[in-house]
């Protein structure tokens, strides 16, 4: 029991990442018939705004210690940064240390920046051009943003720590009436998957009880009709994909602790949300929040040893195997609308 608890925990850690991606992905399909391919840039991008924080955050200079010495008898530099000099070292080094969650402040208004130059630029004019331009050259923007930052941050993985308050593991089965060290589970991983909920909770409650949402869900079911009601929908959509950008952007942020940012990372969750969107069904948020959490824990579990010895290899095909599966019996996915992705 206690190895299944474990594996839903990780299942629901990783389906919370596929639900962020895959919601905004299907907000942008939901509300401008764009296929994004490059959706996973933004979820990257996201990812080394807590990069770049983090390094502004810790940007110093060099002092002279003379309470310590170098090798040669010499006074000591040392570094120091320049919050914990304005701020003193309490006060400066809480703000550094947590420099992940304060990037999701600083993500925002770059990612809303980022999805409105993406949209007005390039996306606006392949609107009514088949799905295959719109994969083709959104595939090919990815490649260069991908690009873009392996230049300016290199190649390698860049260590982004989360605050220290969390960087230990929390017993979770004492929780639950489990021996002490039965399970074991990172406090940044349980974070990560509140984080989700909230900002999956947000989405929809704004889609749903806003007048802003309430006329962005009339345009994604009859895009022409409220346009006749003389709403300017298209300043609406645009929005929306600035909306749906700082949600991967986010996404990305807190993910920063879990994997290391480097430059291919929106590619490698990229092709697994749009399997989830497929799965959950093209244009359904609540679809594409379900066959996220859905495909991460049935990855979770197809990741076992146990099972990995009766199926070796099935890890790594479990959810294409899934998406076949569903896509045979329910070619519309799990709750997708009729007339999405047909005729």
């Amino acid at each position: 029991m206690d190895a299944i608890i474990l594996q839903i925990l990780n299942g629901l850690d990783k389906g919370s990442a596929y639900a962020l991606i895959a919601l905004g992905l299907t907000l942008i399909f939901g509300t401008l018939g764009v296929v994004n391919f490059a959706h996973g840039a933004l979820f990257m991008i996201g990812a080394f705004c807590a990069v770049t924080l983090s390094r502004i955050l810790n940007f110093s200079f060099e002092t002279i210690d003379p309470g310590k010495t170098d090798f040669l008898g010499n006074p000591a530099t040392v570094e120091t940064a320049y919050l914990e000099h304005w701020f003193g070292p309490e006060v400066g080094g809480a703000i550094i240390d947590w420099s992940v969650p304060l990037a999701i402040l600083f993500s925002i208004p770059v990612m809303l920046v980022v999805g409105f130059v993406m949209e007005r630029g390039l996306i606006k004019h392949f609107y009514k051009r088949e799905h295959a331009d719109q994969i083709l050259v959104t595939f090919g923007l990815a490649i260069v943003l991908q690009e873009i930052i392996k230049y300016f941050y290199g190649a390698n993985p860049i260590p982004t720590p989360a605050p220290d308050a969390f960087r230990g593991s929390l017993d979770f089965g004492v929780l639950l009436g489990f021996d002490p060290n039965a399970i074991i589970y990172p406090y940044w991983r349980l974070v990560y998957f509140l984080f989700a909920a909230v900002i999956i909770g947000a989405v929809f409650a704004f889609l749903r009880f806003t007048t802003f949402g309430m006329v962005v869900r009339a345009g994604m079911a009859d895009r022409e009709t409220v346009g006749l009601l003389g709403i300017n929908i298209d300043k609406r959509f645009t929005i929306m994909f600035g909306i749906a950008a700082a949600v991967a952007g986010m996404a990305g942020v807190m993910y920063a602790p879990i994997n290391s940012p480097n430059y291919h990372m929106g590619m490698d969750f990229l092709v697994l949300s749009f399997v989830v969107v497929v799965v959950g069904g093209m244009g359904s948020l609540p679809g594409a929040v379900l066959a996220g959490f859905l495909l991460g824990i049935l990855e979770s579990f197809a990741s076992m040893n146990e099972v990995k010895s009766i199926l070796p290899g099935i890890d790594q095909i479990i959810i294409y195997l899934v998406a076949i599966i569903i896509l045979l019996t329910r070619p519309r996915g799990l709750m997708g609308r009729k007339g999405v992705m047909e005729g």
